[in-house]
């Protein structure tokens, strides 16, 4: 089983690189920053200007670790990666599945009923916690259980994305509401990016980013390829599935997580920077704040719903995967999303 803290994270502009032994070595203005073993790791995430060597990369392909690159903001640009390993009849009914409109749609309405079970758990409990604001939150929660019923009848690809964006513009505009603290600094009304125009949504876009390297290196790891996918569909560049699977995961990996380090003050209003353009991004320094909260998180522990044992939250990735290849092979009669409690 993969470990679930082996992601090493360089965020400052100017880092380089390369391999020593069985090591990846950071160094900066020729001082070693980390000495990590390589059998440690399972990912490398890059932030801006942050040079590999060509020896460090071929190690990592060799060795299954993926070296994600990102903009100095967090924004997702390429991700280099060795040859998929597992089955390629795997695979073969991965792409068969995905040609198939039923088949993706069968797929597409288990991940969404985990994303909108998910999202109307997380309301609810959030809703406990608030001094103002029930009522709107009460409402939509009601709603996405009606969403739910909706999805279990929807037979095609488009009946069930719009009910999803449906359901999302909803959500997105009472998820203000559960901002208890700091509201002047993090007003949020609905979900925008490319790039993010205020606090709230350049925190939940750079968690996002995270979860979707957690994911795409998931399903690597049990031979799927993450850039074919059943609801989102292929597009150059875009991992598809790993948005798919990762649309259950993000109400309470990456939602409330974004809502506790607000609420907690954790960061705050100079968390952030305003571009010229508009865009709003982390700083650096506090992109190690969330980096070190997202690392912490995925250190809890709990009951996985459907295998019934205890796990950590930074494992449920690896975990969903694994659901999601066995029932490719026809080993479970459907995919089980991940249900929080």
């Amino acid at each position: 089983m993969k470990r679930h803290l082996n992601t090493l994270y360089v965020t400052t502009p100017g880092c380089y690189l390369r391999k020593e032994g069985e090591a990846v070595v950071v160094r900066l203005d020729d001082e070693t920053k980390a000495h990590v073993p390589l059998h440690n790791l399972e990912g490398i995430v890059c932030f801006g200007n942050v040079l590999a060597s060509p020896y460090l990369l071929g190690a990592c392909g060799e060795r299954g670790i993926g070296v994600s690159l990102l903009s100095q903001n967090g924004r997702f640009l390429a991700r280099v990666q060795g040859p998929t390993s597992g089955n390629v009849l795997l695979r073969r009914e991965q792409y068969r599945r995905a040609d198939d409109p039923e088949a993706s749609a069968s797929l597409a309405r288990s991940f969404l009923l985990g994303k909108l079970a998910n999202t109307r758990a997380s309301l609810v409990r959030s809703r406990r916690e608030l001094d103002e604001g029930r009522k709107e939150v009460s409402t939509c929660a009601e709603r996405l259980r009606q969403y739910l019923r909706q999805l279990e009848g929807a037979c095609d690809l488009e009946t069930l994305r719009g009910i999803e964006g449906t359901a999302a513009r909803e959500y997105f505009a009472v998820l203000g509401v559960l901002v208890r603290h700091q509201r002047a600094d993090f007003p949020f009304t609905d979900r925008n990016r490319r790039p993010p125009r205020d606090r709230m949504n350049a925190l939940l876009s750079f968690l996002y980013t995270l979860v979707r390297h957690d994911v795409a290196s998931a399903l690597e790891g049990v031979g799927l390829d993450p850039a074919v996918g059943f609801l989102h569909r292929d597009r150059p560049g875009r991992p598809s599935l790993a948005l798919d699977l990762m649309e259950e995961l993000r109400p309470w990996l990456a939602d409330r997580l974004a809502l506790s380090l607000v609420n907690r003050r954790q960061v705050g209003r100079d968390s952030f920077e305003i571009q010229e353009t508009g865009g709003v991004w982390l700083s650096e320094e506090d992109r190690k704040t969330v980096l070190v909260a997202y690392q912490k998180r995925k250190e809890d522990e709990i009951l996985h719903p459907f295998l019934e044992e205890k796990t950590t939250v930074g494992l449920v990735p690896h975990l969903q995967a694994l659901l999601l290849a066995r029932h490719l092979r026809g080993d479970l009669d459907a995919y089980p999303p991940m249900l929080w409690r």
